[in-house]
């Protein structure tokens, strides 16, 4: 809602109160501290302070270039001569705005400095209103010349036209405040929150002819009272159809709505003043003389005044002369029923609709307009006298006509609003606070309540018309607050009971910065999944199932991380993204051990790998489970900085692939599980293709502790290597090789790192290669440098041939050359 300080302003001083003279910051201040936030304020038309109003002495072409033309005006320091190439300047006595030097253009970003025009020196400018910033649409091509009378030479622009500057203030309303959407609720709320005198303006038409009147006009119909219980009337003859004054165009033009002619801009005038929308017909185009408000037919045909052609339902409540629909109530007109350039004789609508209706029939057409705004949420059905008296009144002003002596009301009208009590027992236990009871009057009686009874203990009220929202005590409790301040209630904090350490918090985050730094995107998803998701990972089933779903996608809580992420997966693989590396953390929610009603949150990570293995010196290849190994790993080491080892998974995961799946141990804990899913899941789940997952347990990892990272020396005696392929059967894990190969090399084996695994014919069926890397040093290299020595060739060679003796032993390995 865009609000006008200028015309708040005006409305405010009014009366026989002090003129309101707050500033723009302290309105905007005081309205958000009442709960109508101000989202911000822009400053227009600013050059108009600095310019003036100039009388035109004289015009004479200039000496050498035909276009341009030497004005002298005169704007109260004597004759002053500007040169100007606009082809509209007024002959002698017009009147024009004349910028002197030094003059700045906020609109333009120009500041005027004296200049020679093809050897003539200006004395200033002659402006445009789009150098001025008075339209949204730019302006009309020339200078702006004012009307005759407008003021007097030397005047600045913003007094002779005070609507030509203005602060408009961008306003975030609530639905439930409709009385906000025009500049008369505004003041009246300003006026609450000041404490100042307020009364609506009341305007009467200047021209009346008492044998005129809205019946003798036309013939009015309510078919469905239900839906328009009050459909107010007014009649103005003999209006001459034209551009509206100065200062009208420029106050609708600084609110966002464009200027069209005197008579429909009367109509956005008292839109914009009230907040209660109305429509003027010309008399001449309601056909049969009659003007019904009835249900459209079904399909029946209107085109809007945006130019569609649309089908009505039988639910749309439309108005309609004799041959047809000329408006969707409370929504836009149609096309041919508005003002024309030939309109003499003007009938006047301002109706009150019912907010439901109203937005059905905009939802249904998907109009949203500034009218069915304002309806939707419910205008005052007690101002349609006063809104009609004042558009007949501005009719007649600015388009030049004469009025009926009297505006014509039909149908039931609304009942009036119930009385509401108010205890102050109940306000204090509410507010926490003690306001007295006859504050509570005094602010209520500002907002426009009316007293009904009171006591010592309470207070029975009757909301006024224009707030549809104070129906119940809560409603004017609050109101009651929000005038007495909310920034006044003071901040106690409540007592509460301090929640449990979360010890895991930290290895969280840890894990969480670890998983990012080897290149996994985190993802955000549902705790919610659906049966079936966790049905065909093997998860265990679902404890705990929502009442009321969203979708039965997300109907049960997540017992497994994975169906989020396998969800992403899969959408990114219909948009044509194949490599995925996502990651998420979070809760799974497992029945509690001892057989309670909660959930026992275990917090967890997984991470779905699919796609490519890039490599800059090779062709990518598919991702497989050693990849999936690689960073499970490094995400506990980086985290916890404890060693990872790698166990085949027992049991095996029912969501792996039997010849693709591991656990991951730290120490004797088991911490997780990796592997390529089963081509079985990715059939159930749709992913289109093969992914390997991860899976870590927050709460196993916390349970094996994490390790602070100690400084070794680094070792200055040099290390013996030795590399070892072993022939092995398939069904052998590598990590348990390698394990026997240090167990084998006893003190002096430093590490053992496998580096290849090599299939081929010539190794036998459901056999493979396993190289490993193994270090030997003198263990005391590194922390007794003085006794420590250089291992010889001799010492190496015994202990690597009790690895070899152990490996064949135990695995049955054979040596690869």
């Amino acid at each position: 809602m865009k609000a006008s300080y200028g015309w708040l302003r005006e409305l405010l001083s009014t009366g026989a109160g002090a003129p309101f003279d707050a500033p723009p910051s302290e309105v905007a201040a005081r309205l958000t501290g009442a709960g109508l936030e101000v989202e911000g304020q822009t400053e227009l038309g600013a050059a108009s302070r600095a310019v003036v109003v100039a009388k035109v002495l004289a015009k004479e072409s200039h000496p050498s270039r035909p276009k341009l033309s030497l004005v002298t005006v005169e704007a109260g320091r004597g004759p002053e001569r500007v040169v100007c190439g606009a082809p509209n300047v007024p002959e002698a006595g017009g009147l024009v705005v004349l910028a002197r030097l030094g003059t700045h253009l906020p609109a333009k970003g120009l500041t005027l400095e004296p200049r020679e025009i093809a050897g003539v020196m200006s004395e200033g400018m002659l402006c445009s209103e789009a150098e001025l910033g008075l339209r949204i649409s730019g302006g009309e091509a020339g200078i702006l010349v004012l009307p005759e009378g407008t003021g007097a030479p030397g005047v600045p622009l913003s007094e002779a036209v005070p609507s030509s500057y203005d602060v408009v203030f961008e306003i975030g309303l609530t639905p439930n405040r409709p009385d906000g959407l025009g500049h008369v609720g505004l003041a009246r709320e300003l006026a609450a929150i000041y404490g100042r005198p307020f009364s609506v303006p009341s305007a009467r038409p200047s021209r009346v002819d008492p044998s005129l009147s809205v019946e003798a006009a036309v013939e009015v119909v309510i078919e469905d009272a239900e839906r328009c219980p009050i459909w107010g009337g007014a009649y103005v003859r003999g209006v001459t159809v034209g551009p509206a004054p100065l200062w009208m165009q420029y106050r609708l033009e600084a609110l966002g709505v464009r200027a069209i002619s005197n008579v429909v801009d009367v109509t956005n005038w008292i839109m914009l003043k009230h907040g209660h929308p109305i429509h003027g017909f010309d008399r001449a185009r309601v056909r049969g003389g009659a003007i019904l408000v009835r249900r459209a037919a079904h399909d029946e045909p209107v085109q809007t005044l945006d130019g569609v052609e649309r089908k009505l339902s039988s639910d749309d409540l439309v108005i309609a002369d004799r041959q047809g629909t000329v408006a969707l109530a409370g929504v836009m007109g149609a096309e041919g029923s508005g003002i024309q350039p030939s309109t003499t004789d003007v009938i006047i609508e301002c109706a009150y609709f019912t907010p439901r209706g109203v937005r059905r029939t905009s939802r249904r057409h998907g109009m949203h307009t500034e009218s069915s705004h304002r309806f939707e949420r419910g205008v005052d059905p007690g101002d349609t006298t006063r809104v009609l008296e004042d558009t007949a009144a501005l009719l007649c002003e600015v388009a030049g006509g004469t009025a009926a002596p009297a505006v014509k009301l039909y149908g039931p009208g609304v009942p009036a609003p119930a009385p509401v009590r108010l205890r102050k027992a109940t306000m204090d236990a509410l507010l926490g606070i003690d306001i007295a009871l006859t504050e509570a009057r005094t602010l209520l009686g500002r907002l426009g309540c009316v007293e009904v009874h009171a006591t010592d203990s309470e207070l029975t009220v009757t909301p006024p018309t224009h707030r549809p929202d104070l129906a119940i005590e809560a409603d004017l409790i609050e109101e009651v607050v929000r005038m007495h301040g909310i920034d006044a209630v003071p901040s106690v904090v409540p007592a509460i009971r301090p929640a449990a350490p979360r010890s895991h918090a930290r290895l969280e985050n840890a894990l969480v910065a670890s998983a990012i730094g080897v290149g996994l995107s985190q993802s955000l998803t549902y705790a919610f999944t659906s049966k079936e998701a966790l049905a065909a990972l093997g998860a265990p089933p679902a404890a705990f199932t929502l009442m009321n779903p969203l979708t039965e996608d997300r109907s049960v809580m997540r017992t497994s991380l994975l169906p989020g992420l396998l969800d992403a997966l899969r959408h990114a693989r219909r948009f044509g993204v194949e490599d995925v590396r996502l990651f998420c953390t979070g809760a799974r929610f497992l029945p509690e051990a001892a057989g309670g009603k909660l959930a026992e949150e275990r917090k967890s990570l997984a991470a779905v790998l699919a796609g490519s293995r890039g490599g800059s010196l090779s062709r990518p290849e598919p991702i497989d489970v050693y990849d999936a190994k690689g960073v499970a790993v490094e995400i506990i080491e980086r985290a916890t900085h404890r060693k990872v080892t790698v166990r085949r998974a027992e049991p095996r995961p029912e969501h792996l692939h039997p010849r693709a799946a591991g656990a991951l141990f730290v120490d004797e804990h088991q911490v997780g599980s990796f592997g390529m899913l089963h081509p079985r899941v990715e059939q159930l789940l749709e992913l289109g293709g093969p992914a390997a997952v991860i899976e870590l347990d927050v709460a196993a990892l916390e349970a094996a502790g994490a390790s602070t990272p100690r400084y070794r020396p680094i070792p200055t005696l040099p290390a013996a290597t030795r590399d070892i392929a072993l022939v092995v059967s398939d069904d052998i894990d590598a990590g348990d090789v390698g394990r026997a190969i240090s167990e084998a090399a006893g003190e002096l084996c430093e590490s053992v790192e496998l580096f290849d695994l090599y299939r081929a014919d010539n190794l036998g069926k459901d056999r493979r290669s396993l190289a490993f890397h193994v270090v030997y040093r003198d263990p005391r290299a590194a922390t007794d440098p003085e006794r420590a020595k250089t291992l010889t060739d001799s010492e190496v060679d015994q202990r690597h041939a009790k690895v070899v003796t152990l490996v064949r032993e135990r695995f049955g390995a054979e040596l690869r050359a």
